[in-house]
């Protein structure tokens, strides 16, 4: 595993609040991240689907390992 991506562009990186459907919390969520876990209840809180360099970069799978790739590609 890479320690940085080597295709990172920290000016693609954003956030977003959402609520969590479950408690009603706000939470923080990167456009790097499919899901966060809310803090207050626990519950999943998943954003939107937006293009990665794990759609696009032929490095993606040594940067992430294995696990974390096959997570966001949805192959678990």
């Amino acid at each position: 595993m890479y320690q940085r991506c080597p295709g990172l562009d920290n000016g693609n990186l954003s956030s977003k609040v959402l609520v969590c459907p479950g408690c009603g919390t706000e939470v923080e969520i990167f456009s790097d991240e499919v899901m966060v876990r809310c803090r207050k209840c626990g519950r999943n809180v998943y954003g939107e689907k937006e293009p990665s360099c794990v759609d696009w970069c032929a490095a993606a799978r040594r940067c992430l390992g294995e696990e974390r790739w096959r997570q966001l590609k949805g192959k678990d």
